[in-house]
Protein backbone atom coordinates (compact mmCIF):
# COMPACT_ATOMS: atom_id res chain seq x y z
CA UNK A 1 0.00 0.00 0.00
CA UNK A 2 2.77 2.41 0.89
CA UNK A 3 3.97 2.05 -3.07
CA UNK A 4 0.78 3.95 -4.06
CA UNK A 5 1.62 7.17 -1.95
CA UNK A 6 5.25 6.86 -3.74
CA UNK A 7 3.77 6.72 -7.14
CA UNK A 8 1.30 9.79 -5.63
CA UNK A 9 4.35 11.92 -4.62
CA UNK A 10 5.90 11.85 -7.97
CA UNK A 11 2.98 12.44 -9.46
CA UNK A 12 2.73 15.62 -7.73
CA UNK A 13 6.58 16.71 -7.88
CA UNK A 14 5.76 16.69 -12.15
CA UNK A 15 2.38 18.32 -11.58
CA UNK A 16 4.07 20.50 -9.26
CA UNK A 17 6.65 21.44 -12.45
CA UNK A 18 3.84 21.68 -14.63
CA UNK A 19 2.11 23.72 -12.19
CA UNK A 20 4.47 26.74 -12.15
CA UNK A 21 5.19 26.96 -15.89
CA UNK A 22 1.40 27.47 -16.31
CA UNK A 23 1.41 29.70 -13.23
CA UNK A 24 4.44 31.35 -14.20
CA UNK A 25 3.04 31.86 -17.95
CA UNK A 26 -0.27 33.30 -16.65
CA UNK A 27 1.39 35.61 -14.37
CA UNK A 28 3.53 36.96 -17.13
CA UNK A 29 0.29 37.35 -18.79
CA UNK A 30 -1.04 39.21 -16.50
CA UNK A 31 1.55 41.31 -15.74
CA UNK A 32 3.85 41.88 -18.85
CA UNK A 33 0.99 42.43 -21.55
CA UNK A 34 -0.07 45.75 -21.07
CA UNK A 35 3.44 46.67 -20.48
CA UNK A 36 4.90 45.33 -24.08
CA UNK A 37 1.41 46.48 -25.37
CA UNK A 38 1.95 49.83 -24.87
CA UNK A 39 5.53 50.32 -25.49
CA UNK A 40 6.03 52.74 -22.75
CA UNK A 41 9.79 51.28 -22.12
CA UNK A 42 11.88 48.49 -23.80
CA UNK A 43 11.30 45.23 -23.69
CA UNK A 44 14.73 45.01 -21.52
CA UNK A 45 14.20 47.17 -18.96
CA UNK A 46 10.35 45.47 -18.37
CA UNK A 47 12.02 41.91 -18.11
CA UNK A 48 14.60 43.59 -15.55
CA UNK A 49 11.74 44.97 -13.28
CA UNK A 50 10.06 41.92 -13.69
CA UNK A 51 12.97 39.57 -12.58
CA UNK A 52 13.19 42.04 -9.57
CA UNK A 53 9.75 41.47 -8.76
CA UNK A 54 10.00 37.79 -9.04
CA UNK A 55 12.46 37.05 -6.99
CA UNK A 56 11.87 40.02 -4.29
CA UNK A 57 8.03 38.01 -4.38
CA UNK A 58 9.64 34.71 -4.26
CA UNK A 59 11.50 36.06 -1.48
CA UNK A 60 8.89 37.15 1.11
CA UNK A 61 5.68 34.63 -0.11
CA UNK A 62 6.88 32.14 2.92
CA UNK A 63 3.29 32.73 3.76
CA UNK A 64 1.68 31.02 1.17
CA UNK A 65 2.83 27.46 2.06
CA UNK A 66 1.23 27.73 5.73
CA UNK A 67 -2.41 28.86 3.97
CA UNK A 68 -1.88 25.33 1.70
CA UNK A 69 -0.49 23.71 4.95
CA UNK A 70 -3.14 24.75 7.59
CA UNK A 71 -4.86 28.06 6.39
CA UNK A 72 -7.84 26.45 4.65
CA UNK A 73 -8.42 22.97 6.36
CA UNK A 74 -8.23 21.43 9.16
CA UNK A 75 -4.95 18.45 8.60
CA UNK A 76 -5.38 17.09 11.80
CA UNK A 77 -8.68 15.67 11.20
CA UNK A 78 -7.87 14.20 8.08
CA UNK A 79 -5.86 10.64 7.20
CA UNK A 80 -2.89 11.03 4.94
CA UNK A 81 -4.43 9.09 1.80
CA UNK A 82 -7.11 11.75 2.38
CA UNK A 83 -4.77 15.07 2.56
CA UNK A 84 -2.71 13.60 -0.65
CA UNK A 85 -5.93 13.22 -2.45
CA UNK A 86 -7.17 16.87 -1.77
CA UNK A 87 -3.41 18.35 -3.08
CA UNK A 88 -3.75 16.24 -6.32
CA UNK A 89 -7.48 17.42 -6.91
CA UNK A 90 -5.77 20.50 -6.23
CA UNK A 91 -2.84 20.48 -8.51
CA UNK A 92 -4.55 18.91 -11.69
CA UNK A 93 -7.59 21.56 -11.02
CA UNK A 94 -4.81 24.36 -10.90
CA UNK A 95 -3.20 23.22 -14.74
CA UNK A 96 -6.21 23.08 -16.27
CA UNK A 97 -7.68 26.19 -14.79
CA UNK A 98 -5.31 28.45 -15.45
CA UNK A 99 -4.16 26.49 -18.75
CA UNK A 100 -7.56 27.39 -20.00
CA UNK A 101 -7.76 31.00 -19.05
CA UNK A 102 -4.04 31.53 -20.50
CA UNK A 103 -5.56 29.89 -23.41
CA UNK A 104 -8.46 32.21 -23.53
CA UNK A 105 -6.32 34.83 -22.93
CA UNK A 106 -8.48 35.64 -19.73
CA UNK A 107 -6.56 37.44 -17.11
CA UNK A 108 -6.59 35.10 -13.59
CA UNK A 109 -5.27 35.11 -10.07
CA UNK A 110 -2.69 31.91 -9.06
CA UNK A 111 -3.62 33.50 -5.68
CA UNK A 112 -7.21 33.12 -6.11
CA UNK A 113 -7.14 30.03 -7.83
CA UNK A 114 -5.14 28.18 -5.17
CA UNK A 115 -7.11 29.61 -2.25
CA UNK A 116 -10.56 28.66 -3.74
CA UNK A 117 -9.53 25.31 -5.21
CA UNK A 118 -7.91 23.88 -1.38
CA UNK A 119 -11.02 25.25 -0.50
CA UNK A 120 -13.36 23.18 -2.76
CA UNK A 121 -11.54 20.04 -2.41
CA UNK A 122 -11.28 19.91 1.56
CA UNK A 123 -15.13 20.70 1.58
CA UNK A 124 -15.19 18.08 -0.87
CA UNK A 125 -13.63 15.40 1.33
CA UNK A 126 -14.83 16.60 4.77
CA UNK A 127 -18.74 15.65 3.22
CA UNK A 128 -17.44 12.96 1.80
CA UNK A 129 -16.31 11.99 5.65
CA UNK A 130 -19.18 13.09 7.09
CA UNK A 131 -21.30 11.16 5.42
CA UNK A 132 -19.24 7.99 4.83
CA UNK A 133 -17.08 7.32 7.45
CA UNK A 134 -17.40 9.91 10.03
CA UNK A 135 -18.26 9.85 13.35
CA UNK A 136 -22.32 8.78 14.35
CA UNK A 137 -24.43 11.83 14.22
CA UNK A 138 -22.01 14.01 12.09
CA UNK A 139 -24.07 16.39 9.69
CA UNK A 140 -23.13 18.71 7.28
CA UNK A 141 -23.22 21.58 10.41
CA UNK A 142 -20.04 20.07 11.38
CA UNK A 143 -18.25 21.07 8.32
CA UNK A 144 -15.93 23.80 10.94
CA UNK A 145 -14.72 20.86 12.58
CA UNK A 146 -12.69 20.21 9.28
CA UNK A 147 -12.46 23.59 7.40
CA UNK A 148 -10.41 26.27 9.33
CA UNK A 149 -13.26 28.45 8.36
CA UNK A 150 -12.05 31.58 10.51
CA UNK A 151 -8.96 31.61 8.52
CA UNK A 152 -11.01 31.04 5.26
CA UNK A 153 -13.37 33.64 5.66
CA UNK A 154 -10.20 35.83 6.45
CA UNK A 155 -8.27 34.88 3.18
CA UNK A 156 -11.68 35.52 1.02
CA UNK A 157 -12.63 38.51 2.84
CA UNK A 158 -9.00 40.08 2.29
CA UNK A 159 -8.85 38.59 -2.15
CA UNK A 160 -12.28 40.73 -2.43
CA UNK A 161 -11.35 43.83 -0.51
CA UNK A 162 -8.09 43.92 -2.51
CA UNK A 163 -9.74 44.11 -5.74
CA UNK A 164 -11.80 46.66 -3.98
CA UNK A 165 -9.28 48.84 -2.84
CA UNK A 166 -7.15 47.89 -6.16
CA UNK A 167 -9.83 49.31 -8.59
CA UNK A 168 -11.05 52.41 -6.65
CA UNK A 169 -7.42 53.65 -6.26
CA UNK A 170 -6.77 52.74 -9.71
CA UNK A 171 -9.87 54.70 -10.78
CA UNK A 172 -8.86 58.15 -8.75
CA UNK A 173 -5.15 57.75 -10.13
CA UNK A 174 -7.15 57.69 -13.38
CA UNK A 175 -9.67 60.71 -12.59
CA UNK A 176 -6.87 62.76 -11.10
CA UNK A 177 -4.32 62.51 -14.18
CA UNK A 178 -6.76 63.23 -16.54
CA UNK A 179 -8.34 65.95 -14.61
CA UNK A 180 -4.35 67.46 -14.34
CA UNK A 181 -4.23 67.35 -17.78
CA UNK A 182 -7.30 66.67 -20.19
CA UNK A 183 -9.92 64.51 -20.96
CA UNK A 184 -9.65 65.85 -24.53
CA UNK A 185 -7.00 63.66 -26.44
CA UNK A 186 -6.91 65.52 -29.09
CA UNK A 187 -5.62 69.04 -27.36
CA UNK A 188 -3.51 66.96 -24.80
CA UNK A 189 0.12 68.49 -24.22
CA UNK A 190 1.68 65.33 -26.10
CA UNK A 191 5.44 65.83 -24.36
CA UNK A 192 3.53 65.37 -21.07
CA UNK A 193 1.38 62.98 -21.51
CA UNK A 194 3.11 60.93 -23.45
CA UNK A 195 6.01 60.39 -20.82
CA UNK A 196 3.28 59.46 -18.21
CA UNK A 197 1.15 56.84 -19.98
CA UNK A 198 3.58 55.53 -22.08
CA UNK A 199 1.99 56.62 -25.68
CA UNK A 200 4.24 56.27 -28.48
Amino acid sequence: MGDIYVYMLVILAGLAITDLVVGVSNDAVNFLNSAIGSKAISFKTIMIIASIGIAVGALSSSGMMEVARKGIFVPSEFYFDEVMIIFMAVMITDILLLDFFNSMGLPTSTTVSIVFELLGAAVCMSLIKIYGEGEAGETILDLGKYIASDKAIEIILGILLSVVVAFTIGAIVQFLSRLMLTFNYPKRPAYLVDSLVGYP
